[in-house]
């Protein structure tokens, strides 16, 4: 259509790849190694087979709740990702896009706008950080956090530098030098709609992390120098995970827990909520899709800490399926960026209506009039469906929880410390050009 509308996200992804760069695109595709646990994401929700109604459904549904205290229109919420070289305004129009469709703004420490503008245009950020630097240095960045006006924290410890992919890494310059430029414009000049974006603007992509200055006024690193001061920074223990925690003192998410014993050690450290994420098949590759093991995470510390779902989020049916596994909300990554690839704030605000649309769907169909009704009675699960690690005992396929109006503060939790093993899975070929 004439105004870039798209009816589905896989539509807006078929014209992300036809926009972009082919490195830009290889880019937000990623993934490690082989892909086994992106192409998991994707599929372990076509498992959930629901069970709809066929009368007695309700006029109006209630889709909003709250995610850390932040009240949402929706329970869809913006994932932090790294530098959006996929369009000029980057994270400043997916904060529009959110703030328009009444969601929370997800913002990386990564990213390639600054916070103060990021929180200018969606009072309802959320700053991410990773561990990375010196405590002064990570303090600083919190309190530029504070100041901009973001409402909550997103700490992501999961990431075990598993990079080398099987069918490539897109190649990415430090810096669009004169030379970098040379070697990239056979790309760019095959796709003039996103050069003319960026030409509009009198400027080239910004591959800096400004959100990662120093305090002593220094220019920003660029993201490979983000990425070395990361890699090089001793890895955080749980000790340090309650100290980040507070030292923000404000509302506090752990993103990329895949495991029943870190969910306790979660609590026990007195976060908010918890992200159950595999970072999206970019961390150590044959994770299992995070829907599998959201509902032991749910089941074990639903009832002490909001608990999100991170990984694979393309339908408003996924929303309600991970809604019904014990999940207060999701976060959605690449959706949101091939929706801002294909029609820049308007494919972002796209994107999100495309959820709502689903759930909303799902809901109705469903026999429901909220989200809070929804329960695993909604669907079949597959006996071998679910992964309970680092749990002490394996619950039946339909025991998940009923999702709760609201969270407590972090209560401590008994240390479990039997795990439990993965179910086998074949060795299944992954359909790259699907992801």
């Amino acid at each position: 259509m004439s105004n870039g509308w798209f009816e589905t996200v896989a539509v807006a992804q078929r014209r992300a790849k036809r926009r972009l760069p082919k490195s830009v695109y290889g880019a937000l595709v990623a993934g490690s190694e082989r892909g086994l646990t992106i192409e998991d994401n994707l599929r372990a929700f076509g498992e959930l087979q629901f069970a709809p109604h066929v009368a007695g459904h309700h006029a109006q549904r209630k889709l909003d709740t709250t995610v850390m205290g932040i009240p949402v229109s929706l329970p869809v919420i913006i994932s932090p990702t790294g530098v959006q070289a996929v369009h000029p305004e980057g994270e400043v129009a997916v904060a529009r896009a959110a703030a328009n469709r009444g969601t929370i703004m997800g913002l990386s420490s990564f990213a390639s706008k600054p916070v103060e503008e990021v929180a200018r245009a969606n009072p309802n950020t959320f700053f991410q950080v990773y561990w990375s630097g010196t405590r002064e240095a990570m303090v600083y960045r919190l309190d530029r956090a504070r100041a901009a006006g973001a409402k909550g924290l997103i700490a992501t410890l999961d990431w075990s530098f598993s990079n080398g992919r099987d069918w490539g890494s897109p190649w990415i310059p430090e810096r669009l030098t004169l030379k970098a430029a040379m070697r990239f414009a056979p790309q760019a000049v095959l796709k003039p709609s996103w050069l003319i974006e960026y030409l509009k603007t009198y400027r080239v992509p910004d591959l800096t992390t400004p959100n990662l200055a120093p305090p002593d006024g220094g220019g920003a690193p660029t993201f490979f120098g983000a990425y070395g001061e990361w890699m090089s920074t001793p890895p955080p223990t749980w000790d340090d995970v309650a100290w980040l925690r507070e030292e923000w003192g404000g509302p506090f998410m752990l993103k990329g827990v895949s495991r029943i014993d870190d969910a306790r050690r979660a609590v026990d450290a007195g976060v908010t909520a918890i992200s159950v994420s595999n970072h999206g098949g970019n961390n150590l590759d044959s994770t299992p899709a995070s829907i599998r093991m959201l509902p032991g995470i749910a089941e074990a510390v639903g009832d002490q800490v909001e608990v999100l779902l991170d990984g694979g989020i393309r339908r408003g049916g996924d929303v309600a399926k991970a809604l019904a596994l014990g999940a207060r909300a999701v976060m959605i990554g690449r959706a949101y960026l091939w929706g801002l690839a294909a029609n820049g704030q308007a494919g972002v605000e796209n994107v999100l209506d495309i959820l709502r649309g689903g759930l909303d769907s799902a809901v109705l169909g469903l026999g429901h009039s909220s989200i809070e009704e929804l329960s695993p009675a909604d669907f079949a699960m597959p006996a071998t469906f679910r992964r309970d690690f680092g749990g002490d005992e394996v619950a039946e396929p339909a025991a998940a929880p009923r999702r709760t109006p609201s969270a407590g503060r972090a209560k401590p939790a008994t240390p479990r410390t039997k795990p439990e093993p993965a179910e086998p899975r074949p060795d299944d070929q992954v359909a790259l050009g699907n992801i």
